[in-house]
């Protein structure tokens, strides 16, 4: 049965790419059309899209929607591809905001378009640029987004339902971000703040809020389509949070060939996790003055990663966040022997629980 599930979910994220690759498709030949100092944006945002990620969010959208009892239909498979384009938005603008300078082994977009303004030797700043033009791309990703979902083909009916999930959605991710770049700025660390920017910056629209848009878009009765969205936060709030701290994780422990990004990254920009604050609540004073030697320090070498690395594994942070992420998962995975969920929906939610904590990148 497993099999089954990892080939149902294969079916699904093949769709998706599909889908995006013939919008993306038609966007381009659009921007095109206005001019061809556009064909630089049209290009990055297809290799930034189509060229890696794993289609998790159109994943649990759609197995939420046949959970809820819709029925196979590709119009709903280009509306949950549509938050793959939500998706970019966050993660040009994140890239830009930690000052990041790859993502999935690549330059990242403000880094990319930097590059264009070296290589073209335009005048003005080339940071200046390359900031303006991941805002401006990372924007148009957003408003590509309400777009492909508007023109998926689902009823009108249906939209009206997803549009107020999807409303709610964009909001959490904002207040999210904000959160973060506020817990950078105060420069202390709260494991209980670090979770909660957790859930809200990652969690929720990654795996809650994309279950509920399916249920929307399958369930037009108010009381039956409240059933699942409790059923579905019930599920997928502890695994959204064991999400991010798998995210947190491999931030720090991550192989750079699987994760994109280098070794410790999350270390130089000093993200403050959930993995960092219980670091500094259970460290001596010796390894205080090791992760004030290199925490937050952009030009952190491999043996100050290394440091770093041994300090968190010396103080139980790494084994209490893998313990952490066995517990939510079974949290989660218990809401699902509820008699509502079939059992090939089931199997489903939990192959994608695996694929969602267990990754390597």
């Amino acid at each position: 049965m497993k099999l089954e599930s990892q080939r149902a979910l294969a079916d699904i994220r093949m769709r998706v790419q599909r889908d995006l690759t013939q919008f993306l498709t038609d966007q381009t030949t659009y921007l095109g059309e206005i001019g061809i100092e556009l064909i630089p944006v049209a290009e990055a945002i297809n290799s930034f899209l189509l060229d890696g990620g794993k289609r998790l969010r159109p994943l649990f959208a759609y197995c939420g929607y046949l959970a809820a009892g819709g029925e196979e239909d590709e119009s709903v498979i280009a509306a949950v591809a549509s938050l793959e384009l939500l998706q970019a938005c966050a993660l040009i603008h994140d890239d830009l905001m930690d000052n990041s300078d790859t993502r999935r082994g690549r330059p990242s977009i403000h880094r990319w378009f930097e590059g264009i303004h070296v290589n073209e030797d335009l005048s003005g700043s080339a940071i200046q640029y390359g900031s303006s033009a991941a805002i401006l791309l990372g924007d148009l990703a957003l408003v590509w987004s309400d777009q492909m979902l508007h023109q998926s083909g689902i009823s009108a009916e249906a939209l009206m339902r997803a549009l107020s999930i999807h409303d709610e959605m964009r909001v959490e991710l904002m207040a999210g971000q904000f959160l973060d770049i506020h817990e950078q700025a105060l420069a202390t660390q709260s494991v209980a703040r670090s979770l909660k920017i957790a859930r809200y910056k990652s969690g929720k629209y990654t795996i809650e809020r994309p279950l509920h848009l399916g249920a929307s878009l399958a369930i037009g009765d108010n009381t039956k389509r409240e059933n699942f969205t409790a059923i579905f936060s019930e599920y997928g709030l502890p695994l959204g949070e064991a999400f991010q701290l798998r995210d947190d994780l491999l931030g720090v422990f991550g192989d750079p060939a699987t994760t994109g990004k280098p070794a410790g990254d999350d270390l130089r920009e000093g993200k403050r996790t959930v993995l960092m604050a219980m670091t500094q609540d259970r460290a001596t004073e010796a390894q205080e003055k090791v992760i004030a030697k290199h925490f937050g320090t952009a030009d952190l070498d491999l043996e100050g990663v290394n440091q770093m690395q041994q300090v968190i594994v010396d103080t139980g942070a790494k084994d209490h966040v893998e313990q952490l992420i066995d517990k939510l998962t079974l949290t989660a995975l218990d809401a699902l022997d509820r008699e509502e969920i079939t059992t090939v929906s089931r199997e489903l939610l939990q192959e994608l629980a695996d694929i969602a904590v267990r990754r390597a990148g």
